[in-house]
């Protein structure tokens, strides 16, 4: 039997473990990324390990997140991020060079490579042909020092890809039309791979327009074979000696196929609140728009940002419309402004923003009370925008634009003929926003900068022979990482600083929890299904770590949540009768009896309400390794004590 694209990578890393679906597999990572809202959490965390250099291929430390400068705490974060990058051998993107996935995508990746990257969107990377994947900053930080990352040994999915795009329908209306079949949640513990004919005709761009996307699945990854047209796109980049062919074997076996008429397809959009909430464009109807955002690392290329001004040039953005557009690359935004699209987009009356994540993480550009919002993003969970009752829509450049010029939603298959924007065979390639890291005879002479938002890591312990706390918050299903730890232009800037951040912990869902946390000294979570999904921030798992939070009980787990849980000595556990949810309340005292022994030996585990006066049974989702990383106080204990 053959193997699939991503199972050729995973064998050809495989440094623990055997490649059967659901057993834990240790992989050996060649790049790694980080970007600064989750970047001086990770770095703190690789100091702590005492690696003075990293031993990847290629690390890069981006500056794309927190770049709204309101006070000394982003700047003093760029300071310290770029000084250990130049001290540990790190590449460090500066502000202004772009958003990671897009810079990365350019310049850094290559076919056949792993890289994990501590932000969930790091899949781009598979749009060239690379095992890419989001992980929590420690995963990272252990990487970047030679370690193993640990998956679970994914599912294989084959999206087969016929026929051919029409005119104005995009590839985000592709990834759009796989979220509306497989939702949220059907990607978990899975990896996408696409095939098929019709995937000759996406360029890399739109290739990892769908691989960023296919995020909000909740998938492993996903990923392109590395073809022709990858290799033009690399050639295109001056690095045509970064390509090699990967396909998949004629007889590799898939667990599950879908196909995927792209001639079928039509403009669609993502409504609130969900990434899986899909319609048509023409289902939506003539609807009222307030803001278009135009960017993010879904949709800031070159080719999507040329088509957005062919559809502006010499037309005025309607009068009830706030129009924002962010280039997601320095390449990008240089081409712009030298062929005359930047002009036409001004022109227009487009805001141009900083090539950064910007409005995507709810830094800048809230929508007005109630708004409705078209955003090209790849998120639109409820008050992640800045503003908590806007109605947030996904939506292709093409749709963005159109209905930037109407004032209502436009399907832009109405719009008449094509547009036909090609690739260059040549982009302005000018890597001076990128600084090298020191040698390794100067890297002694390198001063690590602080500022004083810049708290340690939370200090853990063992676990305890008993866990015995009260469910402080019980909430529902699709719990995100925004409802835990919100992002944000007022949050984002004390990601360095978690006593601070927990203020903010589960404020979208219940502003008392921290103070609640704070009285009772410790407590217990209880979710619905896909808890955690999202964004990788591990912050999610810090912050209740640091509010006392000793176990998670839900009825499932997204795969990086579960991990970064685990990775901070937070018990993640599923209940094995779903129905005993219901049977719970907050406040209830829950007890777990000889919890060590229990989390060791594996099994069902015995939890007793005390408050009501039932036992269920729960089961801690964790390998081996994992339960000893949770009985030792998490990865960072765990790590201490392996090199000890």
């Amino acid at each position: 039997m053959g193997y699939t694209l991503a199972q050729k990578i995973i064998k050809s890393h495989l440094l623990s473990g055997e490649m059967t679906v659901g057993s834990e597999i240790g992989l050996r990572i060649d790049q790694t990324l980080t970007q600064d809202a989750t970047g001086t959490m990770a770095y703190l965390e690789f100091e702590a390990m005492g690696v003075p250099r990293v031993k990847t291929e290629r690390s890069v430390a981006y500056i794309d997140h927190n770049t709204l400068q309101t006070g000394f705490e982003n700047a003093d974060d760029h300071r310290f991020i770029q000084t250990v990058a130049k001290k540990h051998g790190i590449y460090y993107s500066r502000p202004g060079n772009g958003i990671c996935h897009q810079v990365h995508l350019e310049r850094f990746g290559i076919p056949g490579k792993t890289l994990i990257g501590s932000d969930s969107h790091t899949p781009t990377g598979g749009g060239i042909g690379m095992l890419a994947m989001g992980a929590g900053g420690l995963d990272v930080a252990v990487a970047m020092g030679g370690g193993a990352y640990y998956i679970s040994m994914p599912k294989m999915v084959r999206i087969n890809l016929t026929g051919k795009l029409r005119p104005w329908v995009s590839a985000k209306d592709i990834i759009l039309e796989v979220l509306r079949r497989m939702t949220v949640k059907g990607g978990v513990g899975k990896i996408i791979e696409y095939g098929g004919e019709g995937v000759k005709t996406l360029s890399v761009p739109e290739r990892a327009t769908i691989t960023n996307m296919g995020a909000e699945l909740g998938a492993t990854t996903s990923i392109f074979p590395s073809d022709e047209i990858t290799r033009s796109f690399l050639q295109a980049q001056g690095r045509e000696q970064d390509w090699v062919e990967l396909l998949p074997d004629a007889d590799a076996q898939y667990d599950e196929i879908l196909e995927i008429d792209l001639s079928s397809l039509k403009p669609m959009a993502a409504c609130p609140h969900s990434p899986d909430a899909v319609k048509t464009i023409q289902e939506i109807g003539p609807q009222k728009v307030d803001q278009v955002c135009i960017g993010s690392c879904t949709n800031s290329s070159y080719l999507d940002l040329m088509r957005v001004a062919a559809i502006l040039k010499g037309k005025t953005v309607c009068e009830t419309v706030s129009l924002s557009i962010a280039p997601g690359s320095k390449q990008v935004y240089n081409m712009l402004a030298q062929n005359g699209a930047l002009a036409d987009l001004i022109a227009a009356g487009a805001r141009i923003l900083e090539c950064a994540c910007g409005p995507c993480i709810g830094m800048g550009q809230s929508p007005n009370s109630k708004g409705v919002s078209l955003r090209t993003f790849n998120r639109n969970f409820e008050g992640r925008s800045g503003t908590a009752d806007a109605q947030v829509y996904l939506v292709s450049p093409e749709t963005a634009a159109a209905s930037a010029l109407t004032g209502v939603f436009t399907d832009p298959t109405t719009l008449g003929d094509p547009v036909d924007i090609e690739l260059p065979s040549h982009f302005l390639i000018n890597d001076n926003m990128v600084v090298p890291p020191a040698p390794v005879e100067e890297m002694d002479q390198v001063e690590i900068l602080r500022g004083p938002n810049i708290k340690p890591f939370p200090t853990t312990e063992p676990m305890e022979d008993v866990v015995s706390a009260k469910t402080l918050l019980k909430v529902g299903d699709n719990i995100t990482t925004d409802h835990i730890m919100p992002a944000g232009a007022k949050i984002l800037p004390y990601r360095s600083n978690i006593p601070y951040l927990s203020n903010f912990c589960f404020g979208v869902c219940d502003k008392e929890f921290p103070e609640r946390c704070r009285k009772e000294g410790k407590g217990i979570v209880v979710g619905g299904s896909n808890y955690g999904q999202g964004s990788s921030r591990e912050h999610a798992a810090l912050v209740p770590l640091y509010l006392g939070i000793k176990a998670v009980i839900a009825k499932s787990f997204a795969r990086i949540h579960c991990a970064n849980l685990a990775n901070a000595g937070i018990l993640p556990l599923v209940f094995l009768d779903e129905s005993v949810y219901d049977r719970i309340d907050q406040m209830d005292e829950l007890e777990i009896a000889n919890a060590r022994e229990a989390i060791a030996n594996g099994g069902p585990i015995t939890v007793e309400n005390k408050t009501k006066g039932f036992t269920f049974q729960v089961e801690a989702i964790l390998s081996q390794r994992q339960r000893d990383i949770v009985l030792a106080g998490g990865l960072l204990n765990y790590t201490r004590e392996q090199n000890q």
